[in-house]
């Protein structure tokens, strides 16, 4: 097997000639070889993704290592480095995604759709199926059939809130202008589960949210129902980690979770959060500062930052502002 830095003279010159227009440089300027290795790292890891999506059954560390002439270990170092999952991790996520997508189109049966997305093994899939779906893989296909999904709609400072909550805890919190379109939303992610409106018990529940909202240090513990991947979770952790009135970057977050080269997918893990405040995704910003995307707007995203600085520090002039 090929050793690391030790690669066909064909293989290199496939991957010079892709990565040209990239790294062309004036014929005065130096090239840095740093920035080099880190394209080409960065090109041999979306090969090997692109190999593992389109596999039906995983390609081994081996043999990825092999396509991209690199060491087992070296590879496995690099991949890691560039997406923040190992090898395995990745397919593992993979085929995760693609469970979902066939069970939720409804067709066929659940071993049909557990062996088609690459699992050797029912047992496999099921040691993780409650933690991914959040539910028996058998409702999740049939859209929450026989799930029951309490929840109620009302206004805020903010604007319209949703809050659902499953026998597991909080499922759902939602910001927007229009209270039945956050409702419709919901109807959308789980459309044959009872959708139950909430009793006294669970308006308490939902008060509770709304404080989190108009007044974000009193640092309410929730019952949450978190559902994703095992890198979304370690996101979403390290979020609920930022007090109210800090920030923290991107970057940050992929450094706290031990994944520095991860910030693309630190973001992709923020924009798929459904749990609006509970896992403060408002509380992550560009390394400059400024503001980026958020789930429920920008406005809102901002609204809450300069809530929670005043809190933090009511004397500033700046959160006056």
């Amino acid at each position: 097997m090929a050793r690391s830095g030790v690669c066909a003279p064909a293989r290199l010159a496939r991957v010079a000639s892709d990565h040209h227009g990239d790294i062309a440089m004036s014929a005065k300027t130096k090239p840095d070889p740093s920035t080099d290795v880190l394209k080409r790292h960065a090109a041999l890891v979306e090969e090997a993704c692109r190999r593992i999506e389109a596999a039906l059954q995983a390609p081994s560390l081996d043999e990825l290592a092999s396509t991209a002439c690199l060491s087992p270990h070296h590879f496995h170092r690099v991949f890691k480095a560039v997406i923040g999952l190992t090898p395995k991790a990745y397919a593992d996520a993979h085929r995760a995604n693609a469970v979902r997508a066939r069970l939720a189109t409804g067709s066929g049966s659940v071993t049909d759709a557990i062996f088609d997305a690459g699992y050797n093994a029912n047992s496999r899939f099921y040691e993780q199926a409650d933690a991914m779906l959040g539910m028996q893989p058998r409702q999740y296909r049939a859209g929450g059939m026989d799930a029951r999904i309490m929840f109620a709609v009302g206004q805020c400072s903010l604007g319209a809130i949703l809050v659902a909550c499953s026998d597991k805890g909080v499922c759902a919190i939602a910001l927007g202008d229009d209270a039945d379109a956050l409702l419709h939303e919901l109807q959308d992610r789980f459309p044959c589960a009872e959708l139950v409106g909430g009793d006294t018990a669970f308006e308490r529940l939902v008060a509770r949210v709304v404080g989190l909202i108009e007044v974000p240090n009193i640092g309410i513990d929730l019952p949450l129902d978190v559902r994703g991947t095992a890198f979304q979770q370690r996101v979403w952790q390290a979020l609920r980690q930022i007090p109210a009135g800090q920030t923290a970057s991107y970057a940050q977050i992929a450094e706290a979770i031990g994944s520095p080269r991860s910030v693309r997918a630190v973001a992709a893990a923020c924009a798929a959060n459904t749990l609006a405040v509970a896992i403060p995704c408002h509380r992550v910003v560009r390394s400059d500062g400024a503001l980026s995307g958020y789930r429920w707007g920008v406005a809102r995203k901002r609204e809450l930052l300069e809530r929670e600085a005043q809190l933090r520090n009511p004397d500033s002039p700046q959160t006056r502002a």
